[in-house]
């Protein structure tokens, strides 16, 4: 397993966001978390991302410990995500925004940037090459000149995910991919997360649409931060208790 979630805990005061939740994500797959609206799936990200230290529990993640470590050192060691809301450089074209994206590796001083060395040079033509082939994985080659604000919406949630590449994550957290997206851009997505997942990235997506069911090889449930029931998305949709979550009963 690439992911392990031990006995997740996170308090606000006296109300449990997320209480003693347990689940793993295999390597190589897309797992899902999903819930209604307030089940806690953005707080496990932020758990998981170290947005948030844990009240209790463990996060386990390609054998190290990550519990309440820093956002930076978690993305330095293979974990990236994606927000609700796309932080995006609105005026910065769709290649801009990938080539941006690429802070945390290779890097560069502010010498070397100065000074125009031949390693910075070398790290330019690699960020460069390395966005364009980003932007041809995720289907926004053909709008790498455009600026930001000017994407659809389905667009701008994929150049998101594009941006997260750029961290050359083990592991990608999508938290609401789908979200607010018309069927052509929801089969947009779904279509290029797959492709995605095929170049060997690993993916756990938080969603409360139950579409996105037809994308997991695995799904975990949630209701008021506690895991109702984990397993085959087939499984899931026929099961009582998740449909008494979303339907009431």
């Amino acid at each position: 397993m690439l992911l392990e979630i031990s006995g997740l805990t996170k308090y606000f005061g006296g109300l449990a966001a997320v209480s003693q939740l347990d689940f793993h994500v295999n390597k190589g797959g897309i797992s899902g978390l999903i819930g209604p609206n307030g089940a806690g799936k953005t707080t496990v990200f932020n758990l998981i991302t170290g947005v948030f230290p844990p009240t209790t529990g463990r996060v386990t993640f390609d054998g190290i410990d990550v519990t309440g470590k820093k956002p930076h050192v978690i993305a330095e060691l293979g974990i990236g995500r994606t927000f609700q809301l796309n932080p995006l450089f609105a005026d910065f074209t769709v290649l801009e925004n990938v080539s941006a994206s690429f802070h945390l590796r290779p890097k560069s001083s502010w010498l070397d940037a100065y000074f125009n060395t031949a390693t910075y040079r070398r790290n330019e033509a690699y960020i460069l090459e390395q966005s364009l082939e980003i932007l041809q994985l995720v289907g926004l080659d053909k709008v790498k000149y455009e600026l930001a604000k000017n994407l659809p919406h389905g667009y701008q949630k994929m150049l998101g995910i594009a941006r997260a590449l750029a961290t050359k994550p083990k592991l990608l957290l999508l938290d609401e991919p789908i979200a607010g997206m018309n069927p052509d851009e929801i089969a947009f997505t779904l279509k290029n997360i797959r492709k995605t997942q095929q170049q060997g990235v690993t993916f756990l997506i938080v969603e409360h649409n139950m579409q996105i069911l037809d994308l997991c090889d695995r799904v975990v449930v949630i209701n008021f931060g506690q895991k109702i029931t984990e397993g085959l998305p087939q499984e899931v949709r026929k099961n009582k208790e998740v449909i008494k979550a979303y339907f009431g009963g």
